[in-house]
């Protein structure tokens, strides 16, 4: 049998230049010492940046933090079981927060029966995608950590980032400009190229893509700052969303729509305007979906996604297979995930958020995630073999989730 361990380290170099996600690299350096000494861990991205341009920005603030966080889909070794999905963010190298995959809200508490310990290798991990937030930081003299300064808004970013070459950012600006940051520079450079405010940017293939509210796409060079056409508006909906998936860009059209969904109906008994805010809130009615012929450099819209299903979030666009993440054959694919307003009475006779909707592209339905339990399941509650007691150590009312060595991390 071949020795592994003794392959040339240039070689073991090139192949992990090849895989696709920072887990890939960990799981690659882990194999042996040999490994690990020929391959450098995954480059890090520093964390502190100064404002963006804008007046009015108080001398007190901390400037902007950027905060990663992973998307991954965790399966029992049991093959009965289904995925789940789940989203960490490291607050400090020995602790992460478990948060909603599409929001930026954590999940707590955590159940009296979570893990104490949990090994990623008593798992089929699948790493989904990542995602890179800008938060403003305003200062408190009393915060001992980034978590405890307080937010006033977040920001969406595209990051790049090469041992070689340092890291670039891109994000957009409340101008709805394109605005850059690269490894060394002491500020934001703001792009100049603004037909129509911008809605999302996104890193495919190493390469930055950003789209406008009217469905034109183009490519941003981190160079020179220019930006090259790559296909077209897609007049419409409301809101655009790039999603890398399955070695395509797909764009999700969203429409919009103010008022109470039309199967909610009218109670006359209901006081209306105390809850107007709920009412007059714009809610998702629709979606649709494209695909970039790169050949032409058109939109070709898609009609069915086969297996797939698209999770569209507050800070990240990923998508995964229905056959992979579910045993249940009535969870299928072709659907889309989001965050949303629905204002349904619950049994308490209040109105309250859903928080994420799902989208069936066959059948044009829309609705609260709650109303497809087995969709529901992929995020919350965390599934049965998670926290058996069969084969990991359980501390009730424990509220942090350790990983060892490869796969661990401490979860608050």
């Amino acid at each position: 049998m071949a020795d592994w361990s003794t392959l040339p380290a240039e070689l073991l170099n090139l192949v992990s230049q090849q895989l696709p996600t920072s887990t890939d690299v960990l799981r690659f350096r882990s194999v042996c010492a040999t490994w690990r000494a020929a391959v450098p861990p995954p480059p890090t991205t520093a964390t502190r940046f100064p404002i963006l341009p804008n007046s009015g920005i108080s001398d007190t603030s901390w400037g902007f933090y950027l905060s990663k966080r992973t998307i991954y889909s965790l399966q029992s070794p049991l093959t009965n079981h289904s995925s789940w999905i789940i989203k960490l963010e490291r607050d400090n190298p020995s602790r992460m927060h478990l948060l909603n995959p599409l929001a930026r809200s954590q999940f707590r508490p955590l159940p009296s029966n979570f893990p104490k310990l949990f090994n990623f290798f008593d798992a089929r991990v699948k790493e989904l995608g990542e995602e890179y937030a800008l938060q403003y930081i305003n200062f408190r003299p009393t915060a001992n950590s980034i978590g405890e300064a307080g937010n006033l808004y977040m920001e969406k970013v595209a990051v790049s980032n090469n041992l070689g070459n340092g890291f670039v950012l891109l994000t957009i600006h409340v101008s709805g400009k394109l605005v850059i940051y690269k490894s060394g520079d002491e500020k934001w450079r703001v792009i100049d190229d603004l037909p129509s405010p911008y809605d999302d940017v996104i890193l495919r293939e190493g390469r930055f893509y950003a789209v406008d509210n009217t469905g034109r796409v183009v490519l941003v060079n981190s160079l020179d700052l220019n930006v090259s056409l790559v296909a077209n508006s897609i007049f419409g909906g409301d809101k655009k969303f790039l999603v890398d998936s399955d070695g395509e860009l797909l764009l999700v059209d969203m429409y919009l729509s103010v008022g109470p969904a039309d199967d909610l109906g009218f109670n006359e008994g209901f006081e209306f305007y105390e809850e107007f805010d709920c009412f007059m809130s714009e809610r998702t009615v629709k979606f649709k979906v494209f695909r970039l012929d790169e050949n032409v450099g058109k939109w070709v819209e898609l009609t069915d996604l086969g297996d797939r299903m698209l999770f569209l979030g507050d800070n990240c666009t990923f998508s995964a297979r229905a056959s992979e993440i579910f045993c249940d054959d009535r969870c299928r694919g072709n659907c889309i995930f989001f965050t949303d307003q629905y204002c349904n009475r619950d049994d308490d006779g209040l109105w309250k958020s859903r928080g994420v909707g799902v989208f069936d592209l066959e059948s044009g339905s829309i609705g609260p995630i709650g109303n497809h339990v087995g969709y529901s399941k992929m995020f919350w509650p965390p599934p049965d073999w998670v926290c058996s007691t069969a084969s990991i150590e359980v501390s009730s009312g424990f509220s942090h989730f350790h990983f060892l060595r490869l796969g661990l991390y401490t979860i608050a």
